[in-house]
């Protein structure tokens, strides 16, 4: 058979492949290893992840998700990437444990809001690849024995969930009042390697292919000794791992005479609150715990960013400020978040003032929506107005900027259209085709509906029969019907 023919079935090959199938049977082995984990049988679930490692179906959904993600036509250190169908085929046959070895990471660098950069490290397809098949046997276990409070980088559960949870151990009249803020200062960066070795269960000789790959950044090659690379796939599940145990750890250390926790921890990946009834209590009891606990894995708090705080005063989390206000809490936008948002909108703006009107449309329209919907849970309308208000204003100016001979009223006319009952919408003419040609219109964030979210229940796993109906019947339209308070959340 010849090179081409080859491709083509090879090609033929992937195109045929029935995903449902293959996600059928991924599944089935992943909840076999998490039953074995429930049960005590580590060295059944050790065999079961063995099975997963090496079954086609499972290089097949591997190959697949890092062939479908955001970075897809992002190459590593070798410029390679999968667009092929034939490609693809020929990357899940090569899919081997036997003889592996990860290349370097290629270093890139993201500006962050506080000015610094944050580096990622990129690795190569076939890295990526098998990190994420990697990822599909460890999932099980990281999910059995994962904090309850734990809502960051987990199937299902999101940064709504922690905020729900906040407000579920906040709200009352009898809460805690006192709230440690931590943060950890580095922590995909500083995680011992020989912690990680000794503790997540994974073939241990792939793991520390990743672990001791290096990175390159300039041409110039560099070791990795402590941390776990941010940028890839399975870094966010085991810098998880390495932070379970810290609620366990604080609430089963400190009781009350009725054998409850004295503290609360929620943590959404390395950012995490503790409550208390009071400031000398975090301090003496809860600091010394959580500096321990993180010592032993190479890690240490922020000290900029770690304080104690009052309800009364509030704290952010997550882009959004908890407070109580004469005794009742409500939970907005933080000014953080909003003056961030702020800023990249009118970046926005500024970098198109040459720019079509549809395109400054387009660019703004799921900047907006993304904001409004992440903040839709929460006490947000007057804020989502005066977001709208904002933008009105820098678009406004990037209007009469472009035209400074003109009047103000043939700018309203040619930038501004009235629709339905309201006036001054920032629109655009666009052309579908010849003869059909529809208004584009900037959406406002006020549009979008304020719903109260509602929180995943504790205890809910996605490899769990008993928790697979509970689960579909949270992603249909009529969730919010769903039971907001459970026995096992309070």
């Amino acid at each position: 058979m010849n090179a081409s023919a080859c491709a083509l079935s090879n090609a033929d090959h992937w195109n045929s492949i029935n995903w449902s199938t293959v996600e059928i049977a991924v599944k089935r082995l992943q909840m076999r290893i998490a039953q074995a984990m429930r049960d005590g049988k580590r060295g059944k679930a050790k065999a079961l992840q063995w099975m997963l490692t090496h079954s086609f179906y499972g290089k097949l959904l591997a190959v697949k998700r890092v062939t479908d993600n955001r970075g897809k036509n992002t190459p590593g250190v070798d410029k390679v990437t999968w667009f092929s169908a034939s490609a693809k085929w020929r990357a899940t046959e090569s899919l081997q444990t036997r003889g592996y070895r990860a290349k370097p990471l290629r270093r890139v660098f993201i500006p962050k809001a506080n000015g610094k950069q944050r580096h990622l490290g990129i690795p190569t397809m076939k890295d990526r690849a098998m990190q994420a098949l990697y990822r599909l046997a460890l999932e099980p276990i990281a999910e059995t024995t994962a904090d309850l409070d734990s809502y960051g980088f987990r199937p299902e559960r999101s940064t709504a969930d922690a905020i729900a949870a906040c407000f579920t151990l906040l709200a009352t009249k009898r809460a805690s009042q006192w709230i440690l803020e931590a943060d950890i200062k580095g922590c995909f960066d500083n995680i011992h390697h020989q912690w990680l070795l000794e503790h997540i269960p994974l073939n241990k000789r792939v793991l520390q292919q990743w672990l001791k790959a290096g990175y390159m950044n300039n041409g110039r090659l560099f070791p990795t000794h402590a941390g776990t690379p941010q940028g890839g796939i399975i870094s966010p599940m085991i810098a998880n791992m390495t932070l379970d145990g810290l609620q366990r750890e604080i609430e089963s250390r400190f009781l009350n005479q009725w054998k409850e926790p004295r503290y609360r921890l929620i943590r959404y990946a390395d950012d995490f609150i503790v409550t208390g009834v009071s400031k000398e209590g975090l301090e003496q009891e809860v600091l010394p715990v959580v500096i321990t606990f993180l010592a032993e894995r190479g890690l240490e708090l922020s000290l900029d960013k770690t304080r104690i705080t009052h309800i009364q005063q509030g704290f952010d989390f997550l882009g959004q400020n908890v407070r109580k206000y004469h005794h009742k809490l409500l939970i907005k936008p933080s000014k953080k978040n909003i003056r961030s948002f702020l800023n990249n909108i009118r970046q926005s703006v500024s970098r198109l003032k040459q720019a079509k009107t549809e395109n400054l449309i387009r660019t703004l329209n799921p900047k907006i929506l993304g904001w409004a919907h992440y903040h839709r849970h929460i006490v947000a309308k007057k804020t989502f107005k005066y977001i709208d208000g904002q933008i009105f204003r820098s678009l406004w100016r990037w209007a009469v900027r472009r035209h400074p001979r003109k009047g103000k009223q043939w700018v309203r006319r040619k930038y501004f259209n009235s629709v339905n009952l309201r006036n001054w919408v920032f629109s655009a003419k666009v052309l579908d085709s010849p003869k059909n040609q529809r208004l584009l219109m900037l959406r406002y964030a006020s549009d979008v509906r304020i719903q109260r979210h509602v929180k995943i229940r504790k205890k809910a796993h996605p490899f769990d029969p008993a928790y697979q109906q509970y689960l579909k019947q949270r992603k249909k339209p009529h969730t919010a019907s769903l039971p907001v308070l459970l026995t096992e959340d309070l």
